[in-house]
């Protein structure tokens, strides 16, 4: 792995990532070859922007400087998305990196508590600990696959990874300032990026409210995969919440405020709302929060060239957004028949992604192949999501199949 230039990297991951190799856990076999007719008609690849140059070049795919989506075929099957090869999404230009400089002299405020008062990453150390597997997807993953074309990045799967956290339960920090103030109903949370100058604040802030009951799993997290949040994904300080959308879980974080409604930000006001094609996003409409239950085939991958015939590992992830993944299911024929998966490898909690496999015998042939989850609760992954104007939220097994030619 390539390291970023954040001060105090650690190689917990590269080390990790070696020993699975040297094992055979991280090789899954693919039963997929790139073809030089494949190769020849890739576009041209985008360089990758300056402040994520310490990524792999090689598994990302540069939609813009601010949204770059990982390669179906590098996820891998081990699990745990590495820094290098994690999505980034932006809403607005990062804050200058000397903010990492002293990570611990980072401040956050704390409001709607009975105590308020500001927080050092230093002090926030000293009040608790935990660690936590979750699923970080951008809202709109899966964006190109809607019929209505929806404006924005046009995602496939890649911009979403399995992230393991360190940092200190929102609820402990809570209940070290007196706990949360009556009244409250929402956890609100503010970036810390550089406005532009000369407008109203409010229209581009990142600033987002989530119901208060996802205080109960949030952290304020400074620790990715063993390492300092790196810069570019929020660092030094970033508040995760668990099983909702990348857009609430806010990177740079200087203010955690408990608030009785919705901040009134644009990006909460009006977007990121589930609105239906051609209106605008309103409060009428729902808020884009929690995630629902997903899964998506990696491997074999159409854009990998034809797989070969015989024993073929067919993997992919799947996720539970507030629940637990139960039970994953594979299709060869576009949903005609369904066929049990493996789950596969550790189960990091509810919040991560499990990996899974089925291994069948394939002829010679074009197969469409699906797969769909069930949660701990008994939720079926839909079939078709619900179009949006913002293209947001697609979970569609339907929209998610991909076309195989095995050879």
């Amino acid at each position: 792995m390539k390291s970023p230039t954040d001060p105090g990297r650690r190689r917990l991951l590269t080390s990790g990532s070696a020993a699975l190799a040297a094992a055979g856990i991280g090789s899954v076999t693919r039963a997929v070859a790139q073809t030089p007719a494949a190769l020849a008609a890739a576009p041209q690849a985008k360089p990758l922007p300056a402040y994520v140059s310490w990524k792999d070049a090689g598994s990302m795919i540069v939609h813009t400087p601010t949204t770059i989506e990982t390669k179906r075929t590098a996820f891998g099957t081990s699990l745990i998305t590495p820094a290098d090869r994690l999505y980034i999404r932006n809403n607005l230009p990062a804050p200058d990196v000397s903010i990492v400089a002293n990570r611990d002299a980072w401040t956050v405020a704390v409001d709607g508590v009975r105590k308020p008062r500001n927080l050092t990453v230093a002090e926030l150390k000293t009040l608790g600990l935990d660690t936590l597997a979750t699923v970080l997807q951008c809202s709109g993953n899966g964006r190109s696959y809607f019929p209505s074309k929806p404006s924005g990045t046009k995602w496939t799967v890649g911009a979403a990874g399995c992230v393991i956290w360190s940092g200190v339960p929102v609820r402990v920090v809570a209940e070290a300032l007196g706990g949360v103030a009556g009244g409250m109903q929402f956890m609100t949370g503010t970036g810390g990026e550089t406005l532009p100058a000369g407008i109203d604040p409010k229209t581009v802030i990142v600033e987002r409210s989530v119901p208060l009951k996802a205080m109960e799993d949030a952290l304020l997290a400074w620790e990715m995969n063993g390492e300092p949040v790196p810069h570019a994904h929020g660092g030094p300080l970033r508040l995760i919440v668990p099983g909702y959308s990348g857009v609430n879980n806010i990177k740079y974080i200087k203010r955690l405020a408990f608030t009785a409604s919705e901040t009134d930000a644009a990006i909460q006001r009006t977007n990121y709302r589930m609105s239906p094609p051609g209106t605008k996003g309103s409060p009428s409409f729902p808020a884009v929060w929690e995630m629902d239950a997903k899964s998506w085939i990696n491997s074999p991958a159409p854009e990998a060239g034809p797989a070969r015939a015989g024993w073929v590992q067919v993997t992919g992830v799947a996720l539970g957004g507030v629940n637990a993944v139960r039970r994953v299911e594979v299709s060869l024929d576009g949903g005609k028949s369904w066929r049990d998966a493996s789950l596969v490898g550790p189960n990091l909690g509810r919040y991560a992604w499990r990996q899974f496999v089925l291994q069948t015998q394939l002829k010679p042939g074009t197969y469409v192949m699906a797969s769909r989850v069930t949660d701990s609760q008994g939720n079926v992954q839909v079939e078709t999501s619900p179009d949006n104007a913002g293209g947001y939220l697609n979970s569609g097994w339907r929209s998610h199949a991909v076309t195989v030619v095995v050879a």
